[in-house]
Formats: structure tokens, sequence, C-alpha cells
């Protein structure tokens, strides 16, 4: 299918829901993705509304904090999302007993540790659900790499990656929160990424 990302992205990049209902209207594939940090129930509503049924992907990577846990099970709940969770192929317990804690980030066995919490069960995910379009929460004001991207566009695969809040504030993702009755919440901590402004690799891979 060819688009035309320039005149898709000037008629829909500011425009969430529409861009979520053209999106889910290409009749293709399709999944979204979470890891169910601050606001992300935004997403989830988004794309649960147009389309109940879509696989919503969380790769769990076992490091999550206990009330990210909760908010999950809350949100999927609320939302009845048909939620597939993605784990490592060794359990945290077992990757600890062999390797040790978490690696700090200037340590160069940090990569590998994304590599087997994160990145491998995203393209395991990927291969099992075969998707032609992926939704994803991705903000410009995350990180530089992703202040770069647009809210329409197509990896090197093919794969339609399609983030409708590209251009949102907090603000936004507050007052569509509210409007909705949705929860949030804000104890969240992603180890692969360390800091908030630093890239996983995921989206860098994808």
């Amino acid at each position: 299918m060819e688009l035309d990302l320039d005149a898709l992205n000037a008629e829909f990049g500011n425009q969430p829901e529409k861009l979520v209902q053209w999106a889910i209207g290409l009749g293709k594939p399709a999944i979204c993705t979470t890891n169910f940090r601050p606001f992300e129930a935004v997403i989830l509503h988004m794309v649960s509304q147009v389309k109940p049924d879509i696989p919503v992907v969380w790769m769990d990577s076992g490091y999550n904090t206990d009330a990210t846990y909760r908010f999950a099970d809350e949100v999927a709940r609320k939302l009845n999302l048909n939620l597939i969770t993605y784990l490592p192929k060794r359990s945290r317990a077992h990757r600890e007993a062999i390797d040790g804690p978490v690696p700090a980030l200037d340590d160069p066995r940090h990569a590998a540790f994304t590599e087997e919490v994160k990145l491998e069960p995203f393209a395991r995910a990927l291969r099992e659900t075969a998707p032609s379009v992926w939704f994803t929460a991705l903000r410009a004001t995350d990180t530089a790499v992703r202040a770069q991207m647009d809210p329409i566009s197509i990896n090197p695969d093919g794969l339609i990656k399609v983030a409708p809040l590209l251009h949102w504030s907090s603000k936004d993702l507050y007052q569509y929160l509210v409007a909705h009755d949705l929860p949030n919440e804000f104890d969240y901590f992603d180890p692969t990424k360390g800091e908030d402004n630093r890239e996983c690799g995921l989206h860098l891979s994808h």
C-alpha cells in the first residue's frame, strides 16, 4: 500500500482520535503496545474504543513497580483489554541468580540486559501477532529521537507505526483522563532506560 505520509501527517497529526480511526480503517492487522507508564490509559482507551478486541502487547520485564502491576490490572479490567503479556525467557529470579542485579547504564552488560528483558520479547511479539499497524504512545517530549518522529511513519520492514499522542502535552493527556474517568499511576520505572530522556532501544530498532 502506498501512503502519502506527508499528506496524512498534515491531516491527522494533531487529531489523535481521527488518526486512530483512519489507521483502524485500513483494515489491516493491528496491535497496540503498552508499558503501563503514566498516562498510558489514554492510548489504550482511544484505540480500544475504535477496536475493542485489538491485541494489546505488554513486554513485562519483571522489574516493574508494585504500583505498575496493580495499575496494569486495573486498566485491563476497566477497558476489558485483549492484553497479551510477553515475558523474558528467564524469570527475574533466574536472571539475577546468574547475572546479578540490573547493570548500570554505563556497564557494557546493560545492552544484553535490555535485549533480554525487552527487545527479544518484542521481536517475539511481532512474529506471533504479525501486525501491519502498530499503535504506540510515544510523545515528542520524551526524547530527542522521538522529537524527530512523525505521528505516522513506515518502518523499514513495512510496519505502519502510528503515534496518535506524539504532539500531546501532559495537560492534554490529563484532561483526556478526567473526561473519560480513567485511572493513572506515576510510580513507574523502566530499568532498560534508567533515565526518562534515554531511549531503551526498542524504537531505535523498530
